[in-house]
């Protein structure tokens, strides 16, 4: 290495020749505030801002209608959808930045106000109690539908689309959201999923779903173009509940992935404190570092220093930040200067508008 701080070293993730090891992790924003829920004008802006990152992942963005369980997010369904992102894409490229987008279906974190009263579907019928973000605000979530076999089919199929899509809208490439309660998170877990068919009982038939989606998904495009985000340890939030097959899933599910040629596999350290639980893993890069052969991203938590150290140590091989580049779009460029961050303001993350999504300055702004 040169003597550049780690996280601003060059790395080449599949094909790609990343400028430095700072990534912009996907956060909901909720500012496709449009008809068809597309990206427009403003997100542009946002993303082109940003494009000083190693990598952006884009905000989660739906594979499909019936994926859908936050406002004002955009999907990557629809033709005027691959349009709006088309866009976003080419800007960021013209500022020398890479950009994925993450493909996301959040199975029963839904409310029926966004299926015409009909439930959402999920792998098993249980309730996670949890909060929706609706047109109307937060409101409980209910009981989900069953996923019959064929609508699982049909959800391969539409992640198969989704990723057909972004190819064609110009992204670098994709990330599948399988994480943080949502769908495929849901079909992991013993407390979400106690399905008696091939999609549930051992841990095989309940990551199945997950490595069924991967497969359709390199039929449209390369291996080494598709990332896959994973929470081990989440526990108590978004309806999930951790249990002592848990961590052994997600072993199974990342030893499995060394099978594949993939671009990177993006882990979350705990998002709140699992100390007390003897059958979590509280340490999550140092557990699978040694266990996934490919190249490894962890967030959750980190400030620079962090960063670095985990770099330096090889626990990871990039670093995904997520609020600091809410405030800071040119995060890179603080780091190599040493400067100050500027803090974010979270009335703002989800509100319709510019305000506290394209307005704060650049490091260069502010020195003007």
């Amino acid at each position: 290495m040169s003597t550049k701080q780690p996280l601003l070293q060059p790395i080449k993730v599949g094909v790609l020749e990343l400028s430095n090891r700072v990534w912009m992790a996907p956060m909901t924003r909720s500012r496709a505030a449009n008809e068809g829920n597309v990206p427009f004008d403003i997100h542009v802006k946002y993303y082109t801002q940003r494009a000083s990152a190693g990598l952006i992942i884009s905000e989660g963005s739906q594979v499909s209608k019936q994926a859908v369980g936050y406002i004002n997010t955009p999907g990557i369904y629809s033709q005027e959808q691959v349009e709006g992102w088309k866009k976003v894409t080419q800007a960021v490229h013209e500022e020398g930045g890479h950009i994925f987008i993450q493909l996301w279906h959040v199975g029963r974190i839904s409310h029926p106000d966004f299926h015409n009263g009909e439930l959402p579907v999920a792998p098993s019928a249980i309730n996670p109690h949890a909060k929706s973000f609706t047109p109307k605000g937060f409101k409980e979530t209910v009981t989900p539908k069953e996923m019959s076999i064929e609508e699982i089919k049909q959800t391969v199929l539409d992640f198969k689309n989704a990723a057909k899509n972004a190819m064609e809208a110009g992204f670098d490439g994709v990330e599948i959201h399988s994480s943080n309660g949502y769908l495929f998170h849901q079909f992991f877990n013993r407390s979400s999923n106690t399905r008696m068919d091939e999609y549930g009982g051992s841990i095989e038939n309940r990551t199945k779903f997950l490595f069924e989606v991967i497969d359709a998904i390199k039929e449209v495009m390369p291996e080494n173009r598709i990332g896959l985000r994973l929470n081990p340890s989440l526990n108590g939030i978004f309806g999930m509940e951790a249990d002592e097959e848990t961590i052994p899933t997600f072993d199974y599910i990342v030893e499995k992935l060394n099978q594949y040629d993939l671009a990177y596999l993006h882990l979350s350290e705990p998002f709140n404190d699992v100390s007390d639980i003897p059958y979590l893993v509280t340490e999550i890069a140092k557990h699978y570092r040694p266990m996934y052969k490919g190249t490894l991203v962890i967030n959750a938590g980190f400030d620079q220093e962090k960063g670095n150290k985990f770099i330096l140590e090889g626990l990871a091989d990039a670093v995904a930040y997520g609020k600091p580049f809410i405030s800071n779009p040119d995060l890179p460029k603080r780091f190599e200067m040493g400067a100050e961050l500027a803090p974010f303001d979270p009335d703002t993350f989800y509100t319709p508008g510019e305000k506290g999504f394209t307005d704060y300055p650049s490091l260069a702004e502010v020195n003007a």
